[in-house]
């Protein structure tokens, strides 16, 4: 005979809707009642109904994921391999499994969002990134759909978002680089609709006007998160007849794309050209040079943001709205002659 809830309810000298309440992580159980709980379940060898449970709650205990925007940067781009390992880990510390899911353009992303929504499918929703005028971000707001953006919403301030300083951490890559020597420094940039490519770009130009140097238009390329976009900005920036000596690059993987660039054409880094990238993925130090980058602390941006989903859809107090994962600047040979 299978054991049942009153059988764990009897044992642990509970009732059932206590054990009921341990079961669904309820933050009104005490600590000391939820673990000796969770022991006999462990002892009696029982598993709950998550479908059971579900129909009580009207809870999915599911958490929906929205890749962004070519999907394939997914899988190209070790930010999201990370970010994604994170949110997992935390989900499943909190009882909940993912639904990791995209659309092959914005309209039919935003499809995909409303058929999530409306058909309760998920408990809330995780945007990995986010712009200007997101109809995403946009639809779950005027619904009232608990979701969190990694990243920030220009649109809705008040949003629950987990970010970087992005600004600063692109100032800070750049001061990095003045206090090297450089005056001509240039930015490889993502696509200028996403926040963080906006953010990053402002703090590399406060930087840059703050030393009293000049910024040339021609030594800000933009792109897509992905090598192809750095090896290509390789060929437009060596040709210049006055090309930077240094470069801020918002992301590592758009950074090995220039170091491919740079040895195709001849040149040495940091002899000809030194670099900053983002993200400090473990491929970094393993570059020739090894590549300076900013570290973002990618996995716990991907774990808060689990964590601050799971409490807005317990409708738990967030004692602030937007939270902030402090970033360091990793030096490598990449930026030091």
């Amino acid at each position: 005979m299978s054991v049942t809830i009153k059988d764990v309810a009897r044992r642990a000298g509970v009732s059932p809707s206590t054990v009921s309440r341990v079961i669904s992580k309820h933050p009104r159980i005490s600590k000391e009642t939820a673990e000796r709980v969770t022991r006999v379940m462990e002892e009696l060898g029982y598993h709950p109904n998550s479908m059971a449970k579900g129909l009580v709650s009207k809870a999915t205990y599911i958490l929906g994921v929205i890749l962004p925007r070519p999907a394939e940067e997914l899988f190209q781009n070790y930010f999201f391999h990370e970010v994604l390992r994170g949110i997992l880990a935390q989900a499943n510390r909190s009882g909940y499994d993912l639904l990791i899911a995209s659309g092959s353009s914005e309209s039919d992303e935003l499809e995909t969002v409303k058929r999530l929504v409306r058909g309760r499918r998920v408990d809330g929703i995780i945007l990995l990134s986010s712009k200007t005028k997101d109809p995403l971000i946009h639809f779950l707001n005027e619904v009232g759909f608990p979701f969190v953006i990694i990243g920030r919403s220009p649109d809705f301030p008040d949003a629950p978002t987990v970010d970087n300083d992005n600004v600063q951490a692109a100032y800070d890559a750049t001061r990095h680089l003045i206090n090297q020597g450089h005056e001509r420094i240039g930015f490889v940039s993502g696509p200028q609709e996403l926040t963080v490519s906006q953010d990053r770009l402002t703090g590399y130009r406060q930087a840059m006007l703050e030393a009293g140097l000049s910024i040339s238009e021609d030594w800000i390329v933009e792109g897509e998160f992905l090598q192809e976009t750095g090896y290509r900005a390789m060929s437009m920036l060596m040709n210049l007849p006055e090309r930077p000596t240094a470069l801020v690059v918002i992301d590592d993987i758009v950074a090995f794309g220039v170091l491919h660039g740079l040895n195709e054409l001849g040149y040495s880094v940091p002899q000809d050209m030194c670099l900053v990238g983002f993200n400090n993925i473990s491929l970094s130090e393993h570059t020739s040079p090894p590549l300076t980058s900013v570290d973002i602390g990618t996995y716990q941006i991907g774990y808060m943001t689990a964590q601050t989903l799971i409490k807005t859809i317990s409708k738990e107090p967030l004692h602030q709205t937007r939270k902030i994962i402090p970033h360091r600047l990793i030096v490598r040979g990449s930026s030091v002659k």
